[in-house]
């Protein structure tokens, strides 16, 4: 097959490849108003800045020479990504019930493609289209020598507050120290055979890569990522995602990828 030859020569380093997953296999429930009826598609292929959410995710990837592929989790029977093909990445129906069975699915369809055990994969979340081409080699930067991995993060800005729900509504019930608090973020990048066993221990209950890590007693490293690595999640984030796409010059997407659907990925690598 052309995506074996390809991860054959494709770029990496003396400690394993690289790839990219992408769980695109959700609804985004949080992401419908109170009362609205249920949209035709899930909140990832909603136009932002006259794109679907998740290319714009996928244009900060493709960006990324040091990639081997990226490989986009979705759910079964969901064709949305075939008339949108690139040579960056490919899609696969592998897709589960939970993110953490996403995760899986994906890390197994990688593996399947010829990733090794070693290699590092980046997880990222599909919703959060404004990451950057530059925090995710600053990611692979900061881990491609960790024994662990890690995430990008951002430092808590915030006073936090603990809540209690009585008779008289939601209460504080406590301040709390926010100096060590951080609000973890995607690419979480960790070797896939450890990722993989991490995440079958924890099931379904992992909310992220990190947390299966941690559970099997690693200490993932934080990387400062940035405010606007959000995760498009209310109504509200659409607009705010789509102000700072235009900001940015909003078309950082149509340049990745030409407008064309058979774009040629940076490395050259021929995944169809």
């Amino acid at each position: 097959m052309t995506d074996l030859l390809a991860a054959a020569n494709a770029p990496g380093s003396p400690q394993g490849r690289f790839w990219g997953l992408i769980p695109c296999a959700g609804v985004g429930a949080r992401a419908i108003p109170p009362g609205a009826p249920t949209p035709d598609l899930p909140k990832q292929y909603h136009p932002v800045a006259g794109q679907p959410l998740v290319l714009h995710t996928l244009a900060a990837f493709a960006g990324v020479q040091r990639l081997a592929g990226t490989l986009v989790a979705v759910a079964p029977n969901d064709h949305f990504l075939d008339t949108y093909r690139s040579a960056a990445w490919w899609h696969l129906p592998c897709g589960g019930a939970t993110r953490a069975e996403t995760v899986i699915g994906g890390l197994k369809a990688l593996l399947a493609r010829g990733a090794a055990q070693h290699d590092w994969v980046l997880v990222h979340d599909a919703a959060r289209c404004l990451v950057t081409t530059a925090q995710i080699d600053h990611l692979i930067d900061e881990c491609e020598r960790d024994s662990v991995g890690g995430l990008l993060a951002h430092k808590l800005p915030d006073t936090l507050k603990t809540a209690v729900t009585g008779a008289n509504g939601v209460r504080v019930a406590a301040t709390v120290d926010r100096s060590d608090k951080w609000l973890a973020q995607t690419p979480q990048m960790f070797r896939l055979g450890v990722l993989l066993d991490a995440l079958v221990r924890m099931g379904a209950v992992a909310t992220d890569e990190a947390s299966a890590m941690e559970a099997l007693g690693h200490r993932p490293k934080l990387v400062p990522g940035g405010a606007q690595n959000f995760k498009v999640t209310y109504p509200d984030d659409f607009a705010l995602a789509e102000a700072v796409l235009t900001q940015r010059g909003g078309s950082a997407t149509l340049e990745r990828f030409k407008g064309k659907r058979d774009a040629v990925h940076p490395t050259g690598n021929p995944f169809f």
